[in-house]
């Protein structure tokens, strides 16, 4: 079969929902399903999926995809697996049960934990082996505390009886057989990389982080490259095809929007916001508040590295607008809604629903609105939502700028993709906050379309990254257009607002009953 009868089926399990959408060689949308699944929210600070229910739907749009393009097996040359990262599952090895929901990645009730590993080393104390700070995010604490509690988890998981894994992992070794077929049970590099228990160098299970975490090596998943056959589908409808490209949602978005040189950067504006600046095989540590990451490794060639600015909660507060609020039916209406004033009327919001992560990982903020007047309304609060998008991209950019000065690069402009790239106020804006070009690709689904380039890669549906790089093409651009003195000035009172949610949080307060996280 040649490339044009041919096509490639990315599988993107998101923390809202899950997709397949299916690419042919120029990187174009074949067919593509979507269904979204529940969000469980037991108390607050809890954030939880159910693993069954997320490869029942995994299952439902492979099949919906294929249906939409009058596709079978035979179609689909391989396929990729992208995924919500650091959310973990722990399940049965004989069974293939879960023995608790997934605990997701913005879930905050493993805050005690990871202040008691800190200790008097503080939340830098494993930062020089796996690139991360101690925090409620990262997804090795998460199976601790599963482990610790679960009535015999613990002696089940030293045993070999219990698997873990991040989504990609849990999607992957059932795709390939699961309980009743020797299911595969591997995760990629770039997953790994956000467990805290992965040495960054070595790219190997560090033995000392696991230890240190209280998460047996018995129970993890090899670790293995982002683009390499990995095992073959069985049984189902694509039962025979290989499995050959794995990466965290992120570094899939990087991938697929072809920033394949140190230096180049890209910002997904999903339920949250994650930039990632490319550096090449350097692993460089940053002085910023930034994780240090790896972007991708294709087959045996060396990893590549990137530096990430990770904001929580953006996409996700228009729709604690649109739900909690009422102030919007559907999250495009913020856009109008904003719209019905000139600027923000002195309104600031900062959402830290699950504290601030970078570039100040401080659990103890909390969301605020300041600013208000009897002037102000609710356009206002509209404008000041999407603004705080801007706003925190701004804060990452910077420090990202200042750590990728040191290692002889700057940013001279910054690709974007994610839904809220259709909102043209939100993207001016972000052009004007940061003083750069902001650029829209014509193939916004750059998440998905990473997964098929690196399945695609190892089977030999694209020859080279060369191809990506032709593949990408720029669908809109915004320049900054702005008084430098009216960007100062308001980022200066964005800068005070963001102080005001600073150390809520007090001492005797139960960090595992934190006020509510937002949505990746």
């Amino acid at each position: 079969m040649t490339p044009s009868q041919t096509y490639v089926l990315a599988i993107d399990q998101g923390t809202t929902s899950s997709r397949a959408m299916i690419f042919d060689e120029s990187g174009e949308v074949a067919a593509v399903d979507q269904v979204e699944h529940e969000q469980i929210f037991l108390r607050a600070g809890w954030v939880e999926h159910d693993p069954i229910e997320i490869w029942k739907n995994t299952r439902k749009v492979i099949g919906g995809a294929l249906a939409q393009g009058n596709f079978n097996s035979k179609h689909i040359a391989a396929v990729g697996i992208t995924n919500q990262r650091e959310t973990v599952v722990v399940w049965e090895k004989s069974t293939g049960q879960p023995i608790h929901n997934a605990v997701v990645w913005q879930d905050t009730r493993t805050q005690r934990l990871v202040d008691e590993l800190a200790g008097d080393d503080g939340p830098d104390r494993f930062k020089a082996v796996c690139g991360l700070p101690l925090a409620t995010y990262f997804a090795g604490p998460k199976i601790r505390w599963i482990l610790d509690h679960v009535d015999g988890a613990r002696e089940r998981a030293e045993a070999g009886e219990l698997l873990a894994g991040t989504m990609d992992t849990w999607v992957l070794w059932n795709l390939t057989g699961g309980a009743d077929n020797d299911g595969v049970h591997v995760t990629d590099v770039t997953n790994a990389s956000r467990t805290m228990l992965m040495d960054l160098r070595s790219l190997s299970w560090s033995e000392e982080l696991c230890e240190a975490i209280g998460v047996p090596m018995a129970m993890l998943p090899q670790i293995r490259s982002s683009s390499e056959v990995y095992g073959e589908c069985k049984p189902g409808v694509l039962n025979g095809t290989p499995v050959a490209g794995i990466l965290g949602d992120q570094q899939a978005a990087t991938f697929g929007q072809a920033c394949l040189e140190p230096g180049t950067a890209k910002n997904t504006y999903g339920t949250g916001s994650f930039m990632l600046l490319n550096t090449g095989t350097e692993i460089v540590e940053s002085d910023n508040g930034l994780l240090t990451t790896v972007c991708y490794r294709l087959g045996e060639e060396d990893a590549v590295y990137a530096l990430e600015g990770s904001i929580a909660v953006t996409g996700s507060l228009v729709q604690w607008v649109r739900d909690n609020l009422g102030l919007i039916d559907d999250a495009p209406q913020i856009e109008d809604l904003a719209g019905t004033v000139e600027d923000n009327g002195g309104v600031y919001f900062v959402p830290a629903f699950s504290g601030l992560f970078a570039p100040h990982w401080r659990p103890d903020a909390r969301g605020a609105i300041v600013g208000l007047t009897r002037y102000a309304n609710k356009g206002h609060i509209a404008r000041a939502v999407l603004e705080a998008t801007a706003f925190q991209t701004r804060e990452v950019l910077d420090a990202m700028q200042a750590d990728a000065e040191r290692a002889g690069d700057r940013l001279s402009e910054l690709k974007v993709d994610g839904g809220m790239i259709a909102n043209e106020t939100l993207m001016q804006f972000q052009a004007d906050i940061l003083g750069l070009d902001v650029v829209r690709p014509e193939v916004a689904e750059t998440t998905a379309l990473g997964a098929a380039y690196a399945a695609g890669l190892a089977v030999g549906y694209w020859d080279s990254v060369d191809e990506i790089t032709a593949n990408w093409g720029e669908g809109q651009r915004w320049s900054p257009q702005m008084d430098d003195d009216e960007v100062a000035r308001l980022y200066r009172q964005w800068q005070k607002a963001v102080t005001r949610t600073l150390d809520w949080v007090d001492e005797d307060t139960d960090s595992e009953e934190t006020p509510q996280a937002g949505t990746e």
